[in-house]
């Protein structure tokens, strides 16, 4: 396959065009400095916080034998910064292209590569669904927290992967040609749920590489994260429309109480 990746871009027709295409695209400045600063101060804070008390729970596309990738699990519970990028326009406007209204936010998470690993299994965020897919049926937006370099083991992929509409054998999660997904940190990356991808290798010696990644689907799939069980009680309070719909707490259709949605 041909590794041709869009040029980041701050039109978000183009984006969403780009991703049609090629099955990613990158929305440059996604974040301003402000916002990326809050985010980063909130994610490395709760990071910690989880390295201190013991609460780290592995990824199950992680390798056994490498332990260097730290998940940080329900970030809206961690800080309300994390809400607003679960609604963050762009983020919406990319969803509701490819997957249409209503949708769940299935999962939010941090995927933090430390020095001298992060490698992980070459997989398609939509393994679950049955195959062959007849077309996506998620999107995965990335926050890039910090730069996305090949050195710090930004989020690898295989180019026009998406086309093929199923997950790879075990050989092909082998050999397959990857490329990574360079981009500042600020930049919103988002790619289709067919699409191989894996994290690549932080080859640095000291320096750590953050990215939040929410995954997006149709309100026909159950959320991999249990919102009802997860989520702070403050956090459904105060959440907007959008974000109850998202979380499930606000249906159309499905998820219905007595023929009306429970909120």
């Amino acid at each position: 396959m041909t590794a041709v990746l869009p040029a980041p871009t701050r039109d978000l027709a183009q984006a969403e065009a780009d991703l049609r295409q090629h099955g990613v695209a990158m929305v440059a400045d996604a974040l301003d400095a402000d916002a990326l600063g809050r985010v980063r101060d909130a994610l490395y804070r709760a990071a910690d916080d989880d390295l201190r008390r013991g609460r780290t729970v592995k990824f199950g596309l992680d390798y056994a034998h490498d332990d260097t990738n730290q998940r940080v699990w329900a970030l809206p519970s961690r800080d309300a910064v994390f809400c607003d990028l679960v609604e963050h326009p762009a983020a919406l406007h990319l969803v509701r292209a490819m997957l249409g209204w209503p949708a769940l936010c299935s999962n939010i998470s941090a995927n933090i590569t430390g020095p001298g690993g992060g490698e992980m299994v070459l997989h398609a965020d939509q393994l679950y669904m049955p195959q062959p897919w007849s077309g996506p049926q998620g999107l995965n937006i990335a926050w890039c927290v910090d730069d996305f370099t090949e050195d710090t083991g930004a989020t690898r992929i295989v180019p026009g992967s998406h086309r093929l509409n199923r997950t790879p054998t075990p050989e092909e999660s082998v050999a397959s040609d990857t490329v990574p997904l360079e981009a500042p940190a600020g930049t919103m990356i988002a790619f289709e749920g067919r699409v191989w991808h894996r994290t690549g290798n932080n080859t640095t010696a000291d320096r750590r590489r953050a990215g939040i990644f929410a995954w997006y689907t149709g309100p026909i799939y159950r959320p991999q994260e249990n919102w009802f069980l997860s989520l702070d009680p403050m956090t459904v309070r105060y959440a907007s429309d959008d974000l109850l719909v998202l979380f499930g707490y606000k249906a159309h259709g499905l998820g219905m109480v007595n023929g009306e949605s429970p909120r």
